[in-house]
């Protein structure tokens, strides 16, 4: 399944095209997926728990169809003693609860996926996997909307509701039988160990784990990902030295032009910045991304080293891809965006890198919750403090 999806992809098919149609295929080969062996995960390490959570999805996608049926029928019937106000409200807080299944989503996508792609030579349908993660929260979004707007079901919530349900469901079905077999046949137990520590910022959903064991072996060295993010190894960061000086013994000191820093001191600095910020390279690979306790957007260290393609779903590519070449040429030096997130605003910036000859030498994407900063009025100065 995974390298005949990867040959269309290769051939220019677009994911749009491939998920109209890849149900079908899984209709007839669904049968015998399911009857493939392989090894599933013990409890208490990673994909065990992923798949929990598909456990206490399909309970909650299930509890949904109870009001959905109450409504529907008692709107049928004359004199009805059932609050249909009520169970719409009953649906309303349904949804609100499965929207946080998008941390599942999300440790795909930005751990599980990055650690894939080193590995296949067919990663590509991940890209349209994440293309249906995106499906289903278009449907979460657009439920939200008619469930504010409506009395009652009518056709439009029956049809969103219908397809939130058979996409939701069938992503519980590729990831079990085709996703996480591939990947416990593929990575090695020093790579689960990371995931599953990348994982844990992100967090789980509707389950709380229990202290997530390792594979039973000597983990050795952490990724070169983990050091980049850690500050713990500066290998290969050019001109650096340990300096001994009336600044402190021993400290690995960075001359910056504008004053001296120790790695410390540096990372402190970018991390306690309002500011979520990611560099990628010249070659469009994620070189570093800043760590602050307020995070917008997910980041793990396996993206580092990620095509920044593969970190964006497919159906925004092309404009990631054009942003880059206006960089590239010089025809633009900086890109702005900016999107709702529940009550927050945020603003997301691209800025062109170039050295002082004017090579361009990568992206730096800066992104910021502006929503206070838009409410500012008048003045408070220093003195006001």
């Amino acid at each position: 399944i995974l390298e005949m999806e990867d040959r269309q992809v290769r051939k220019g098919i677009k994911p749009v095209t491939i998920k109209k149609h890849i149900e079908k295929i899984l209709n007839v080969i669904g049968p015998h997926l399911t009857r493939y062996p392989w090894k599933k995960p013990e409890k208490g390490l990673f994909l065990y728990y992923m798949m929990e959570e598909n456990r206490e999805l399909e309970r909650l996608l299930k509890g949904m169809k109870g009001p959905i049926k109450r409504i529907e029928l008692e709107s049928r019937k004359k004199g009805s003693t059932v609050d249909i106000a009520a169970e719409m409200k009953k649906l309303a807080d349904y949804l609100k609860e499965l929207k946080e299944f998008n941390k599942h989503y999300l440790k795909k996508e930005n751990v599980l996926f990055p650690y894939l792609e080193q590995k296949w030579d067919y990663y590509r349908p991940l890209r349209v996997m994440w293309s249906v993660h995106d499906d289903i929260r278009k449907e979460w979004k657009a439920l939200e909307e008619l469930l504010k707007n409506n009395k009652g079901i009518n056709d439009e919530l029956r049809r969103h509701f219908g397809i939130l349900f058979m996409l939701m469901f069938k992503m519980v079905f590729k990831e079990e039988n085709i996703l996480f077999p591939a990947a416990m046949e593929t990575l090695e137990e020093k790579e689960w160990d990371e995931i599953a520590r990348h994982s844990a910022e992100i967090g789980y959903v509707f389950i709380e784990p229990e202290e997530i064991s390792d594979y039973g072996g000597d983990t050795g060295d952490i990724s070169a990902g983990e050091k980049a993010v850690s500050g713990k190894d500066f290998r290969g960061l050019g001109d650096i030295s340990l300096m001994d000086d009336n600044l402190g013994a021993g400290r690995v000191l960075l001359g910056l032009g504008t004053g001296v820093l120790d790695i410390e001191e540096l990372l402190i600095i970018l991390n306690s910045l309002p500011l979520d910020i990611t560099y990628v390279d010249e070659n469009d690979r994620v070189k570093y991304y800043s760590n602050p306790a307020d995070r917008i957007f997910p980041r793990s260290p396996a993206i580092i080293g990620r095509s920044v393609q593969n970190c964006h779903p497919p159906e925004s590519i092309h404009v990631v891809n054009r942003i880059l070449e206006a960089f590239r040429s010089g025809e633009k030096e900086r890109a702005s965006f900016w999107i709702k997130m529940k009550e927050r605003f945020i603003l997301i910036q691209y800025f062109a890198l170039r050295d002082n000859e004017g090579n361009y030498r990568g992206t730096l994407e800066v992104s910021q919750d502006i929503t206070g900063i838009k409410e500012l009025e008048g003045e408070k100065r220093l003195l006001d403090f």
